[in-house]
């Protein structure tokens, strides 16, 4: 088929490179020329496993093409996936549909043939009511168009997993036309055996909000336990591995740590709420607001305890850092709770030093006044104090030892309880971790595995 895909950001990027994949003519659209220039040479613009090599063979073999032009994605595709930013509005915790209106009211008037439009953005229920009726007063008359809202699902980091082999495709159409036609687009998938959900459009916009702040609340939960853990002397990991051994629970996503961000968790949370209370059932959701105070106060907590194990004041202090992304496998420090605490504790007199192994650049460019190096070993050089903010694999390789040598004081503090804590404690290091007894309650039981950063970090 030939499909247009408006929009080039994280979203837009990987699904235009998979949709090209999967066998279909794929015309990608941006108001940006700038990276429309560089999707066009087959340079991926961010960092996402695997995405790069996929866009340059599908750049090269002709299936994959990008230009800044509405009229000309009308006239090549026959469906329109909106993959565009809906971002929390200023001063409100709405979201903002600007960019998501401004698609559908400039590719509308310039189709000529049956078409569909099929949002994939994370919107608020009874946007594509909405839009069906601005898409009917601004097509020519005559022309068959339709709308449709087909979420996305993606975590940062596994996107093109995520996008060719989906754990579910969720489809709200009006129409057996559209049903048959987004069976059409994605028929790969669903010869694969993946789980094709048909639905109305209102339905179809609920579900990833409601997937998100299900996700989000189950790890804000964690989170509140790590805090009395820390209260009661109790061990959050022990605590939950008990729980997720209950199969009402499960495991995944409760792993107690810095908290979530990013581009999604956040604002979508906060979206929902927002929605929930124009249709006048606000207080259904209202334990977000729970989640969401949980969640950043997971960011305080990590400053302070920080700064006791730092003396009681940052002021003069060398604090290593490592990790600068909201997750790791991904360059996005949007909403980043790893970049929020080391800009925290510079704005309290520290001298903080830097290591990220993607995420360097972008950091760099909203905090400038950190420092930023290159390997983990400088950034551990001469520090009083070590942060572990970002689950990276990486960071779990490191040999403790080495970094004591270099370090002016070994402590460490691990946000993400990913470490070995009796593996760095065994070469001079103190450690402290959230919700975790330091020194260990049962010196003479072996401690618990640490968690695995997928259970943290699956977010999208």
């Amino acid at each position: 088929m030939r499909l247009t895909v408006i929009g080039t950001g994280y979203l837009g990027a990987v699904h235009a490179a998979c949709m090209a994949d999967s066998g279909h003519e794929v015309l990608g659209v941006d108001v940006d020329a700038r990276k429309i220039a560089r999707l066009a040479q087959g340079r991926a613009p961010f960092f996402e496993p695997g995405l790069q090599e996929m866009l340059t063979r599908n750049v090269e073999s002709g299936r994959l093409r990008f230009t800044t032009s509405l009229r000309e994605a009308a006239e090549f595709g026959q469906v329109h996936f909106v993959c565009v930013g809906t971002p929390q509005k200023e001063n409100s915790q709405a979201a903002d549909l600007r960019f998501v209106d401004a698609v559908v009211e400039g590719l509308a008037p310039y189709l000529r043939g049956p078409s569909l439009i099929v949002g994939k953005s994370t919107v608020p229920a009874g946007t594509t009511a909405r839009l069906t009726v601005r898409v009917d007063a601004l097509a020519p008359e005559g022309v068959d168009v339709e709308v449709a809202w087909n979420p996305e699902f993606l975590r940062e980091g596994h996107a093109v997993e995520d996008t060719l082999r989906p754990d579910r495709i969720v489809a709200g159409v009006s129409s057996s036309r559209a049903d048959a036609v987004l069976r059409d687009v994605y028929a790969p998938m669903l010869r694969a055996g993946v789980p094709y959900i048909s639905t109305t459009p209102a339905t179809a916009e609920l579900v990833k909000v409601a997937a998100n702040s299900f996700l989000a609340t189950k790890i804000s939960f964690i989170n509140a336990m790590a805090e009395v853990c820390d209260a009661a002397g109790a061990d959050v990991v022990t605590l939950a591995e008990a729980l997720g051994h209950d199969t009402r629970i499960g495991r995944r996503f409760l792993a107690a740590g810095l908290g979530f961000g990013g581009g999604c968790l956040p604002k979508d949370i906060r979206a929902f709420m927002a929605r929930a209370g124009e249709l006048g059932v606000g207080d259904s959701v209202a334990f977000l607001h729970q989640v969401d105070q949980i969640n950043g106060r997971q960011r305080h907590r990590t400053v302070d305890i920080a700064r006791d194990m730092a003396g009681g004041d940052f002021t003069g202090r060398r604090i290593g850092v490592l990790g600068a992304t909201f997750k790791p496998d991904s360059d996005d420090v949007r909403d980043s709770p790893a970049l929020a605490v080391a800009a925290a504790i510079h704005r309290q007199g520290a001298t903080v030093r830097l290591y990220d192994p993607q995420g360097i650049e972008n950091a760099r460019s909203v905090m400038p006044q950190l420092e930023y190096v290159h390997d983990a070993t400088k950034a551990c050089e001469g520090a009083d104090l070590v942060l572990h903010l970002t689950e990276w694999p990486e960071f779990r390789r490191l040999d403790p030892a080495v970094l004591a040598a270099s370090a002016a004081v070994p402590k460490i503090l691990d946000a993400r309880n990913t470490l070995d804590a009796a593996l760095w404690r065994s070469a001079g290091w103190t450690v402290r971790a959230l919700g975790r007894p330091t020194p260990p309650a049962l010196p003479n039981q072996q401690a618990a595995a640490p968690v695995a950063s997928a259970y943290s970090s699956d977010l999208g």
